[in-house]
């Protein structure tokens, strides 16, 4: 693929509504999809502001009646706000689109990036995103003074962990030793073109999490490259690294269109079906 091209819309002080993001999203989308402009990636920090893709379950949303504004990609709830990195490339790609292989690419770059900050991360089977893995389950504290075997967010379709303390929120994750994500990624494909992006958590206030259910994930938290090395880390120091990684992997990668299968031959000797119809996943989970 081409040059990639940055552009910082705004961070604190200047933190960037999420409205004004996303006419931007639009109006970048549309001229990319013309050619009338190079793939791009935005980057800003917003004002607070929880968001919900189309998967979204009302038992997810805050309790309180905290606004939310639902958008059209994937994935579920989530928070943006001051001290987390936002970033919505716009890019064409290929079709059929391979909407995880642009996925696991962005993962690519996250990780790589907190890396450089000494932060080992990882991707985890079936939830996408980057996490910092928690100790082995037998190794955990117990939680509320019961046994994990008896962790009622695994056995009780009704607990809801924003109602039972702090033991249960998703900024303590890492004093639990849990699975935590520092980063999610919540896409949408339209016309062949990428919008929306990822969020990296750089140093927020991650109690803004305990009010939703992260990406609908009860049993795992939330957590910061701050929070993990126990130092302070700003928005302007993992910017450039942010931006390096990006470039190289995402102006260097080997873009191919999704494979399609083809319908196997029929038993009486008739020639094999044509492809089977081009069905394109416009998102891709948080």
């Amino acid at each position: 693929m081409g040059e990639l091209r940055f552009i910082r819309l705004g961070f604190g002080p200047d933190y960037v509504e999420y409205q004004e993001a996303w006419d931007e999203q639009r109006r970048v989308h549309a001229a990319r999809f013309a050619d009338e402009g190079p793939d791009t990636c935005l980057l800003l920090e917003h004002s607070p502001v929880y968001t919900a893709g189309r998967r979204t379950a009302d038992n997810e949303r805050p309790l309180d009646g905290t606004p939310v504004v639902d958008v059209d990609r994937g994935g579920k709830i989530t928070w943006h706000g001051p001290g987390q990195l936002v970033g919505y490339p716009i890019q064409k790609l290929p079709r059929p689109v391979d909407v995880v292989a642009h996925v696991r690419r962005l993962e690519e770059a996250l990780i790589r990036t907190c890396a450089d900050f000494g932060v080992v991360t990882t991707r985890v089977e079936g939830r996408s995103g980057v996490w910092v893995l928690g100790d082995p389950v037998e190794r955990r504290p117990a939680l509320g003074g019961l046994d994990l075997d008896f962790d009622p967010r695994l056995t009780d379709d009704e607990f809801d962990p924003r109602l039972n303390g702090p033991e249960y929120a998703p900024s303590n994750a890492g004093q639990r030793r849990e699975d935590r994500k520092v980063a999610a990624i919540g896409i949408r494909v339209a016309k062949g073109v990428t919008m929306h992006g990822f969020a990296l958590n750089v140093n927020p206030d991650n109690t803004w999490f305990d009010r939703i259910v992260p990406c609908g994930i009860r049993d795992a938290g939330v957590t910061s490259i701050a929070n993990e090395l126990g130092r302070d880390v700003t928005i302007a120091d993992v910017l450039p690294v942010v931006e390096r990684h990006l470039k190289d992997i995402l102006e260097n990668a080997d873009l191919k269109p999704r494979v399609i299968e083809q319908q196997p031959a029929e038993a009486s000797g008739h020639a094999a079906a044509a492809p089977a119809a081009e069905r394109v996943p416009e998102t891709a989970a948080s």
